[in-house]
């Protein structure tokens, strides 16, 4: 008895999980070469030829060059969030999580070469298009705001419950702190600054304190 599919044709299912680790495989890429040469580097000329495909297989995909980079933004950030956030998400919110997520965020910075070769695609994303209007833009610009939330919303619960001290203000410490993360990926990636991750840690205890423990109350 036939099933799904027939004359020996690939069945509907499988085409689609087929398709869907194609364009898994043609994002991962993208973001690999987005880290080390830019967005703009992406071709699908490029991409084809990395990956043993053809051009109209890439393009059957995504239909253009910004639809490309936009993919690529989208899973560099579903990466960051499942290697950086969601390790930490469960903690206590507060000082405890966000010092876990500050140093799951040094530890993407410094050590995921195999996604990132180059270094943060929204680092290197967010120099390349500050000057420029449009979707590529408005998506890296979310997702780098997106990033900066997360700090906001653990330092208002810290000031809130007594860890930080109540002038401190949440927007403009989260300011300081991307920005410290932004000049780490530069001085691991231009200078190749070994200690540089060593440096990240003493400035976000002159500018959270030391770490808390885990399970240490806050403060009264």
């Amino acid at each position: 008895m036939r099933t799904a599919g027939y004359d020996g044709c690939m069945s509907p299912r499988k085409s689609a999980a087929e398709a869907r680790r194609t364009r898994e495989r043609i994002i991962e890429r993208s973001v690999a070469i987005g880290s080390v040469e830019g967005l703009e580097g992406l071709t699908i000329g490029r991409l084809a030829t990395d990956l043993g495909m053809s051009k109209a297989g890439v393009l059957g995909h995504f239909g253009s060059k910004q639809a490309l980079q936009l993919a690529a933004l989208h899973g560099a950030s579903e990466l960051f969030t499942r290697l950086v956030w969601e390790p930490v998400a469960d903690l206590r919110p507060g000082l405890v999580r966000l010092r876990a997520f500050c140093e799951a965020w040094i530890r993407y910075l410094e050590q995921e070469r195999t996604a990132f070769p180059g270094g943060c695609l929204f680092t290197a994303a967010s120099v390349e298009f500050d000057t420029r209007g449009g979707p590529v833009h408005d998506t890296v610009a979310r997702f780098m705001l997106r990033g900066r939330r997360l700090l906001v919303n653990d330092l208002r619960i810290a000031v809130e419950v007594g860890e930080l001290p109540d002038d401190v203000e949440p927007e403009q410490l989260a300011f300081e702190l991307h920005g410290l993360y932004m000049g780490l990926n530069q001085e691991l990636q231009l200078f190749a600054d070994a200690t540089a991750p060593a440096r990240t840690r003493r400035a976000l205890d002159r500018l959270l304190g030391a770490a808390p423990e885990t399970g240490a109350p806050p403060k009264s």
